[in-house]
Parts: structure tokens; C-alpha cells; sequence
């Protein structure tokens, strides 16, 4: 049906091809001229995989759906496309040709030539084939420092924009809860203060190349019980609030994300693709979101399948179209045929479809999508000639010399020491035994949504698109006088210790032993981490530990190596090995980046975004537990870790002084100023990470011992010094009440400064003073940290 509105035009031009005019005039005319079945195409995509031959793209065939009849969908309209680049490996340029020609398609079969959003995975780079496969989102948090990766997310965008890509389904702002979850890689760690700071940090620089950020999972997905994927989670209010919402509310605020996904969980029974008090009363009502809310895969059908909370199709997109969620992905399932019968029917108000269309024309709108000179030709093939394919070929580079010197950056940046006898920096040995299952596997540097761990294991014949030196390349370079001998060991999970003899053999008769150990990222249960690759516990995978404990018995140094998704308690190693480098999925310039802290060329500056447990069977916890979640004497069970959150050390030593407080009382609606003095006196330069925890000793409610709430990297020459000023805004020390509120409560307050959660080395005690004060989202979720530098010694 057509409503019966008289819709302006002009002779020219329909009214929604205007640029000119106001982005609701034109929306508000376009959805009075559609039909039902029009409104609702925009309110879906389809699951499509772009031709390697430049051709049109394909349906892609899932097993959780049945093929879908473009031809029979397209003269009602597309809403998006899914993955065109990120289903199968396909030449970039002819991708690009491909979605350009599908876009003609699909342009040229409806009514209102409107084009489809085409959206990408973009979690840790660009995931397509031949992208640059950056960093992990848990090496993001290990650098503590936005502005890189603000400057990776806008080279991701670049990136995507450029072949004609509108949506990034990226970051991740699940708070860690439990290490043994199998997307902890994918997280940035386990305070929502780090979260929150790096997460809006990528949100600002994907948005700065014009591609729609998407925040997921919203909310409360990681908080699942026993660290199992797609399972109850059974967090209180207080949790949800305190823990899992500050980073979305900050990514929103602060960084200007346009979509959110929902999340698979439920919340004491109650769906979160269903939740309208948090998809409409709590992200739009009250923070003022005007974004889309996508949904996460098939989560919409899942409401009937998984959940139980649909009895059908139209049960579930009711439910959905309700709670808020605008637009069902991967592909069509219960926004299509059952959701136009039931608004037939009368079970579904055609306003609920009138209110997700709005905002996804707006979101179209405002991305030039619906302007009448819109062109399918994306950036990359301006002026190409687009009638010869094979020419095309090899002629857009998503992985160039800029994109790998960022990912290398990042990459040192996050590499953490957890431990170092004076063995590092290595002196130039002889004789190096490298010992591993991940001392020569040339992808042990990629997460589970890398384009070759996420598609690309489904394509064996097809090479892997981009460089991945292995660590063994990276120490042939670094140490070129070196006698490196190569011993496998065991394999990463495979349980296989028939190498352990010949590597125990190797370890003796080298100066040095360099242990590569470790995950291998996958997707439901194919990997030892990634989504669906959850850990019964934190040891490491396979016989690993057998291994790592063999050559610590060999009598020859051992420095142990982590290309992990996740940390691992290592047993003896905590103590026995000469050194412990983690590192977390570091992507394509991984390995160069492990190979320069170990010679010395760069010096280590990550800290831990998530505690390392000091046994595999202390979780879950994190720093963030209260006063009952330490070590007692009540319990035989010590959750103490072995390296606590924030914690690296570096080849330098630091010294903190001079610890000034401008005032020792505040109002609740004030402010504390402190300021500090950060000395390098070693004798090489380095970065120290002076890390501001706040430690609430009375509240109404119970609090974590300790949360951070800043944080600044301060790289300092040998002698040079800086000072550190602090402000510290009353807002920061806000938590929710006992009645659901979130407020700022008088008392007294600890500030303190330190190395990490473990290592406090100046301490200010505080007292904010005056009545109780309720804060919302528009509080300030800062402490700031600014530097200015002193003379050299």
C-alpha cells in the first residue's frame, strides 16, 4: 500500500534527492511516498559475497539460512549489503567492481534507486583479503594510548571508504569478566575506564573517514557465566551500570558512534534483542542516541530459536521492531515475509516499521546515499576503466607501507615485559634455540577475525594476502650472527609431545632459549581462541606448560614468548624464566616488534590490559573485585594474580616525587588538582605509564577495592623529567546507589598514582565534602593528566 500523502517535488528533482534540502524533510517524504513492502526491504540486508571476477555479488549460502532470490527481493528495495569483501578472497579492486555493479543493480531495480549500506568486519583491520591485518583489540589496550589507535581506525576507514564501503561492525566494548571467554582477543580488557578511553578513541577515527561505527555488543555479553560464548549472563543492575555501560556511554558521547549492535545475552531473562528498556528507554530516551541499532547475526531469529521468548518469525521481528533493534543482518529471516504479514494481520503497527525506517533513511541520507547524483563508483576506481576486469586486478593495495608502519607501531607499543632477570635486551648469542609451536607459523600473530583466520582457513588454496613474517624470520634479521636452531616441541592443543626430546636436545646446546608459546585464533571451537573458543581454564593450551617446564629444567635461559588472544598462567615460568614477553595477537609486524624488544632495538612500553592469574584456576576475577574478592584466610583459594592489570616493565628505571595536592577537600561538585614529578634515571630512554586509581574506602554500596580513572604514557630521555598535573573531577568518584541512581557521595577518598594496580607509588588521601549529588551521562568521565617538562639532571 502507498500512503495517501501528498508528497513535494520538484520537476527537477523528487524532494528526498535534495540535498539542499533539511535530511527530515526528504525522509519524511520519502516514507510517505513507499509501499509496506518497500519500507520493510530497508529494514534488512542480505548476506552477499562479492565476485572474483568483478561480476555481481553473489547470496552467500550459510547453513543457518536458506539462499536468498535477489531477483525477487530488489524491486522492493536492499537496506544493506553484508561482508561483500569479507566472505570469500576477492582481488580488492574487482571487489570493488563488484559491489559497484551491484549497486547499479540494485539502484536500478526499485522505485527510489535507493542504494544498500554495505557493511565490513573491522575488528582488527579492514577483513578482506590482501587488508593489513593490525593488532588485536587486547594490544590496543596493552598500549595505553588512544591516539594511535584513533590514527589505525582512520587508516581502517580510509581503507573501506575508499572500495565503497558505508558501515564498520567494530569496536568491541565488552569489559572483560572472565578470562577464560574465548573473545577476550577482541576485547580491549578488563577496566571499562581503558575500554571506554581506547574504544571511543577508534570510534572517532573510523567516524573521521566517514564509515558508521558500530558498537558492540550491547550489553552485557562477556559477563556470561563461567566464560561460556552465547550464555546466561548473570550480572546484577549495579554491574551492568558500573562495569558494562560507562564505555558505551562514552563512545557515544565522546566519540559520535552512528550504530549499535545488541548483544546475544538476556538480562535476568529478558533478551537483550527484545529489551525496549534498554534499546529505546535507556540508549535513546536517555542518553539521546539517533543512530541505528543493528542486530548482532540471526540474534532476531534467535529470540524464537535460542531464547524462547517468540513462538514465530513474527513473534521474534515484533518483539525486535519494539525493543528498538532498526535493522535485522546478516540476512533476511523475520523482517521480511512474516513481519508484512503480521503488520497485515494487525499483530505489528506499520509505526514501529515508520520509526526503524526513519532513522535508517536518516543514517543514508546523512551518508550521501539518497542525494540524486549519487554514484556507485567508489573512490579507488575513479577513472579506472571499469569494463576491463583483468586490468583492474592488483591495483588497489589495502595493506601499503603506511598501513604496516602504523601496525608496527602499535604493535611495540603493546608488547608487554612481565618479567626480566637483566637477561633483555639480548646480548648478541651465538647459539639460539627457538621453541614452539609458534616459533615458525607464520599467522600465530592474527585474532579470529583477521580475514585469513576468519575466511580465509575456508580457502586453503588461495595464498593469504599479505606478508606475515615468523618470528624465526624476525630473529634471522635481528640476529644475523646468530646459529638459530628451530624445535617445533608440541603443537599448539594437539596434545603431541614426540618433539619434546629433540627441543629439551636444542635448548641445551644454545646460549639462549626463546620459547614462542601460545594460542592459534579460530571460530567455534577450531582455534584455542576467538569466538565460540571458550578455555575450561587459564593453562596453557595443550601440553604447552609440559614443554615451557621441560626447558626451564634444560639449565639454559629461557624467555618465554606469548602470541596469545588471552593471558595464561604459566606455572614456573613466573618465576624461572630469565624473561616473559607477552604479546596478544600483534598482527602483521608482530613478529619484527618481538624481535626488537628482544635485541633491544625497541624498548618494551605495553602494559597489561587484563591480570595475568598466577594459577589456571583462579577465575574469574579481575583487578576490579572488592574488599570479599581478595585473598583471605577463609578461603584456600588465592585470586591474588601473578601480574596484576597495568603492569609491564620496561629497560629503564623511573622515579616518582614531589607529590603536591592543591587541596585536600572538594565539594561534591568539584574538583581535586595534584601534580607529581616522573624521572627517567636509567641509562636508556623509555615510557613510563603513570596510572591514577581511585580507592573509595565507605560507600553506601559495596565498591572494587581500587578503579582506574587515568592515565598518560610519558616518554622520558635518560635524566629528563617531567611534571605530571592532575584534575580530578568529583564526577569520576560517582557510582550507582543503592536506589538506582548514580551519585557523587561525601566522604573521604584515596587518589593513587601508580605503576599499575599492584604497584601504587604516591598515594593522596582526599575528602569530598557537601551534600550527596546525582550525575547522569552527560558527567565527566575523565581524570586528566597533562605533562610539562622539567630541565635534565
Amino acid at each position: 500500500m502507498t500512503a495517501d500523502v501528498a508528497v513535494e517535488t520538484t520537476p527537477e528533482i523528487p524532494l528526498w534527492n535534495d540535498p539542499d534540502r533539511p535530511v527530515a524533510d526528504r525522509v519524511d517524504a520519502l516514507i510517505a511516498a513507499m509501499t509496506l513492502d518497500e519500507k520493510i526491504a530497508q529494514l534488512y540486508g542480505v548476506w552477499v559475497g562479492a565476485s572474483a571476477n568483478g561480476a555481481e555479488v553473489a547470496p552467500h549460502q550459510h547453513d543457518m539460512e536458506e539462499t536468498v532470490d535477489l531477483d525477487a527481493l530488489l524491486p522492493s528495495g536492499l537496506g544493506q549489503l553484508t561482508r561483500p569483501f569479507g566472505t570469500a578472497p576477492v582481488d580488492p579492486a574487482l571487489g570493488a567492481l563488484s559491489l559497484l555493479r551491484t549497486q547499479s543493480r540494485i539502484t536500478g531495480a526499485g522505485r527510489f534507486g535507493i542504494p544498500a549500506v554495505a557493511h565490513e568486519e573491522c575488528l582488527a583491520g579492514f577483513a578482506a583479503w590482501g587488508a593489513t591485518a593490525y593488532p588485536v583489540p587486547l594490544s590496543w589496550g596493552a598500549t595505553f594510548d588512544p591516539d594511535v589507535v584513533r590514527r589505525m581506525a582512520a587508516a581502517i576507514g580510509r581503507d573501506m571508504r575508499s572500495v565503497g564501503v558505508h558501515q564498520g561492525l567494530a569496536p568491541v566494548l565488552d569489559v572483560v569478566r572472565d578470562a577464560r571467554w574465548g573473545r577476550v582477543e577482541e576485547t580491549i580488557g578488563e577496566d571499562p575506564y581503558l575500554v571506554g578511553t581506547i574504544a571511543t578513541a577508534y570510534v572517532q577515527g573510523l567516524e573521521s573517514a566517514g564509515i558508521v561505527a558500530t558498537l558492540k555488543h550491547f550489553a552485557g555479553y562477556s559477563a556470561s557465566r563461567a566464560g561460556r560464548n552465547c550464555a546466561p549472563a548473570p550480572m546484577g543492575a549495579r554491574e551492568r551500570a558500573d562495569v558494562l555501560l560507562p564505555p558505551f556511554e562514552m563512545a557515544i558521547r565522546e566519540g559520535g558512534a552512528r550504530s549499535v549492535m545488541h548483544s546475544y545475552t538476556d538480562t535476568d531473562g529478558v533478551p537483550a534483542a527484545a529489551d525496549d528498556s534498554l534499546l529505546t528507554g535507556l540508549l535513546r530516551d536517555t542518553w539521546g542516541f539517533q543512530g541505528t541499532v543493528v542486530a548482532d547475526y540471526f540474534g532476531i531469529a534467535f529470540l524464537k530459536t535460542l531464547h524462547g521468548i517468540a513462538g514465530d518469525w513474527a513473534d521474534a521481528a515484533g518483539a525486535a521492531l519494539k525493543a528498538g533493534v532498526d535493522v535485522e543482518l546478516p540476512t533476511v529471516k523475520t523482517y521480511g515475509a512474516p513481519l508484512a504479514e503480521a503488520v497485515a494481520a494487525g499483530r505489528v503497527p506499520e509505526s514501529l516499521i515508520d520509526r526503524a525506517l526513519r532513522r535508517v533513511l536518516t543514517q543514508k541520507a546523512e551518508l550521501g546515499l539518497l542525494d540524486g547524483d549519487w554514484s556507485p563508483v567508489p573512490p579507488a576506481l575513479d577513472g579506472a576503466d571499469l569494463d576491463d576486469p583483468d586490468a583492474l586486478r592488483g591495483t588497489i593495495d589495502l595493506d601499503g607501507p603506511e598501513n604496516r608502519e602504523l601496525a608496527g607501531e602499535i604493535a611495540e607499543k603493546a608488547i608487554v615485559l612481565l618479567t626480566n632477570d637483566g637477561t633483555l635486551p639480548l646480548a648478541p648469542p651465538r647459539r639460539i634455540a627457538l621453541v614452539g609451536p609458534n616459533a615458525a607459523e607464520a599467522t600465530a600473530v592474527l585474532g579470529c577475525y583477521s580475514f585469513p583466520q576468519h575466511v580465509g582457513v575456508q580457502h586453503p588454496d588461495v595464498p593469504v594476502g599479505i606478508d606475515l613474517p615468523t618470528l624465526r624470520d624476525t630473529l634471522a634479521a635481528e640476529f644475523p650472527d646468530a646459529d638459530i636452531t628451530i624445535a617445533r616441541g608440541t603443537g599448539v592443543d594437539d596434545g603431541d609431545l614426540a618433539g619434546l626430546d629433540e627441543a629439551v636436545d636444542a635448548a641445551r646446546e644454545a646460549d639462549i632459549v626463546i620459547a614462542a608459546l601460545g594460542d592459534r585464533a579460530g571460530l567455534f571451537g577450531r582455534g584455542t581462541s576467538g569466538e565460540g573458543c571458550d578455555a575450561e581454564s587459564l593453562a596453557l593450551p595443550g601440553v604447552q606448560q609440559q614443554l615451557l617446564d621441560a626447558l626451564l629444567d634444560s639449565g639454559t635461559p629461557v624467555v618465554t614468548v606469548l602470541l596469545a588472544g588471552r593471558p595464561y598462567a604459566l606455572g614456573r615460568a613466573t618465576a624461572e624464566s630469565a624473561a616473559i614477553v607477552q604479546s596478544f595477537f600483534p598482527g602483521v609486524a608482530g613478529t619484527r616488534a618481538i624481535a626488537g624488544v628482544l635485541s633491544g632495538r625497541t624498548a618494551p612500553s605495553g602494559r597489561l590490559p587484563v591480570s595475568v592469574p598466577r594459577g589456571p584456576g583462579s577465575q574469574p576475577t579481575t583487578y576490579l573485585g572488592a574488599r570479599l574478592a581478595q585473598v583471605s584466610e577463609v578461603s584456600n583459594v588465592d585470586p591474588t594474580p601473578a601480574f596484576g592489570f597495568g603492569h609491564g616493565l620496561t629497560y629503564t628505571t623511573f622515579a616518582w616525587s614531589d607529590l603536591a595536592v592543591d587541596a585536600h577537600e572538594a565539594p561534591t561538585d568539584g574538583e581535586f588538582t595534584l601534580a607529581l614529578t616522573v624521572r627517567n634515571t636509567g641509562d636508556r630512554s623509555g615510557t613510563e605509564v603513570v596510572q591514577l586509581y581511585l580507592h573509595d574506602p565507605v560507600a553506601s554500596v559495596v565498591q572494587p577495592v581500587q578503579r582506574l580513572v587515568g592515565y598518560t604514557r610519558v616518554l622520558l630521555e635518560p635524566g629528563q623529567a617531567r611534571r605530571i598535573r592532575v584534575t580530578v573531577p568529583a564526577d569520576v568518584a560517582s557510582f550507582t546507589g543503592r536506589d538506582g541512581r548514580r551519585v557523587v557521595e561525601p566522604g573521604a577518598l584515596e587518589l593513587r598514582l601508580a605503576a599499575s594496580s599492584t604497584d601504587t607509588r604516591l598515594a593522596a588521601r582526599v575528602t569530598l565534602t557537601g551534600p550527596e549529588r546525582q550525575v547522569n551521562h552527560t558527567r565527566h568521565f575523565h581524570a586528566t593528566l597533562t605533562q610539562e617538562p622539567l630541565t635534565q639532571a
